[in-house]
């Protein structure tokens, strides 16, 4: 088999992932859920067509929805295609939605996406506890990287 070949058959994206969760949240606590898709959203997924920067998840009626997440119509949809940003719930263990049921009603957090992936055929999305982060919080964070920065380049600079 040539190279070619070989990337042919590789998965056509790694993940969709969410870029402003971990600049604006603090990431407690991590859970792997799966979504209740339909079968033209699927399709748009594996083609890298969907953000999930917006998305946040809420609990109501006993369940856990996603909010906001968009997956884009699929190409070669028909009349049955989906809408691009329609409420999906998330389906996990009935005591990881009582626990994260629990945080979201007792504390000030937020469930938001962290990634959407493929799980063998299965579309799967990391879903964590968040809390809020102030503005001065997100200051620490960027002197931190650039003393993390400065510490590597002079590191190298002494090899």
């Amino acid at each position: 088999m040539s190279a070619a070949q070989n990337k042919e058959k590789g998965p056509r994206f790694s993940e969709i992932r969410n870029a402003k969760a971990l600049r604006d949240y603090v990431v407690d606590e991590r859970f792997e859920a799966g979504v209740q898709l339909k079968g033209t959203e699927v399709k748009s997924i594996r083609a890298g067509r969907a953000q999930i920067n917006d998305a946040f998840g809420r609990f109501e009626r006993g369940e856990l929805w996603l909010h906001n997440a968009h997956i884009e119509e699929y190409a070669f949809g028909n009349r049955f295609n989906h809408d691009a940003k329609r409420i999906r719930k998330l389906l996990l263990h009935r005591h990881h939605i009582r626990k994260i049921a629990q945080a979201l009603n007792a504390e000030g957090r937020a469930l938001i996406p962290l990634r959407m992936y493929f799980k063998e055929a299965l579309v799967k999305v990391e879903v964590a506890l968040c809390t809020g982060k102030k503005l001065f919080d997100k200051r620490d964070d960027l002197k931190k990287k650039a003393e993390v920065m400065e510490m590597k380049k002079a590191f190298k600079f002494r090899r």
